[in-house]
């Protein structure tokens, strides 16, 4: 469904990602850990063409994004093709990225109306289902700053779902909240799990990680040290950089 190959990125001549590939099924859930610097992020935005690559190549339905060119350099596909391509990836911000000048409906309605031409009853009707789907259905007529942090990220969530994406993308969502209000947006993400949605999922949460993600990849220095079930990855024969980084964050 989703296919990276050898995937460069740096800033400023600093290398941030390094030579890194993936797959992602349909359905699956994957989990990307790491320290802070690793690429996780960097990874996710290249995906969503949040940031462009360096080298390597960017598959969608076996669809490119974009490809190696003459020398290796990345051709991106024609605008047209590329606005599609984006359109099957949703993007939840670590924080939040809301209005603040619009209701959690209008958040939730903009895009629906304007990207994908929905109607505005048709665009209301699908941001009340999805407001219900997160717990919210009662904020429709607040302000982003009349919420919590984990409301706003709920409203996050149901915004970035509007657009019928195929494939989910959280990078780092609940690091700006304190442990009840992570708990908030985790069960919701759970939830979505449990309807076999492809999502991707940049965390430091590694209880989440071991027990919804089907897939672990662990990040370090911009390339990708270890991948595979949350067992293979993280249970008693973990590398010693993974062994290391999980007694940062006392989780050994």
């Amino acid at each position: 469904m989703l296919e990276v190959k050898h995937v460069a990125k740096a800033f400023g001549g600093d290398a941030v990602l390094r030579d890194v590939s993936l797959t992602v099924q349909q359905g699956q859930v994957v989990a990307i850990i790491g320290r802070s610097g690793s690429g996780k992020s960097t990874l996710l935005r290249c995906m969503n063409h949040l940031e462009t690559v360096d080298a390597g190549e960017i598959l969608i339905d076996g669809l490119p994004m974009v490809a190696s060119g003459i020398n290796g350099k990345p051709v991106y596909a024609p605008k047209t093709e590329l606005r599609k391509l984006c359109l099957k990836m949703g993007f939840v911000f670590q924080n939040y990225n809301l209005f603040p000048h619009m209701t959690v409906m209008r958040n939730l309605c903009q895009a629906q109306e304007h990207v994908l031409g929905r109607t505005k009853p048709q665009a209301a009707t699908r941001a009340k289902e999805l407001l219900a789907k997160v717990g919210l259905a009662d904020k429709a007529g607040q302000y982003p700053c009349q919420l919590s942090g984990g409301q706003q990220q709920r409203v996050a969530i149901a915004r970035a779902l509007a657009l019928d994406p195929e494939i989910l993308c959280f990078d780092e969502p609940t690091s700006a909240l304190d442990p009840q209000l992570t708990q908030e947006v985790l069960n919701v993400i759970r939830d979505l799990a449990k309807e076999k949605r492809t999502m991707i999922v940049v965390t430091h949460e590694m209880r989440f990680a071991r027990e919804v993600a089907d897939y672990v990849i662990f990040m370090q220095d911009g390339v990708i040290r270890a991948e595979g079930t949350p067992d293979d990855v993280m249970g008693e024969h973990r590398t010693e950089e993974l062994s290391a980084f999980m007694g940062l964050l006392g989780d050994e």
